[in-house]
């Protein structure tokens, strides 16, 4: 990250609502494609990407959309009925990974946001 990239939110650094809408559309292919992940999800992800796009804008510093629709994030009770183990865990952050080298964003950027998300993705670990 440049230093002028340090006083950015995530959000705003990798572009705002169009960058994380950006990273959600890149991120679901990889997910759908995974043999480990993929099956957890609906034939219809199109909710799923949503939540997505919703969540990650206000993880990463940006509006509370997800809030507002939904109350409280709570993800690991959202996560509870689907069995997620370490590998799995693992699987999702190599298909977040994937999903930020394709939208482009400069290697030290990407580093940002896998360190912002692993903590939360090992957290959901519910099933060993």
């Amino acid at each position: 990250m440049t230093s002028e990239q340090h006083d950015l939110t995530i959000y705003e650094a990798i572009g705002g609502a169009e960058g994380v809408r950006k990273l959600v559309e890149a991120f679901y292919p990889e997910v759908k494609a995974h043999p480990g992940i993929g099956p957890l999800f609906p034939e219809d992800i199109t909710p799923v990407m949503e939540k997505q796009y919703m969540f990650l804008t206000q993880f990463f510093g940006g509006p509370s959309l997800y809030s507002d629709q939904f109350g409280h994030p709570m993800m690991r009770a959202r996560h509870m009925p689907f069995p997620i183990t370490p590998e799995r865990a693992e699987a999702w952050l190599s298909c977040m990974e994937k999903a930020l080298r394709t939208i482009g964003l400069e290697e030290d950027l990407q580093k940002v946001v896998l360190t912002r998300l692993s903590g939360p993705a090992h957290h959901f670990v519910n099933t060993y």
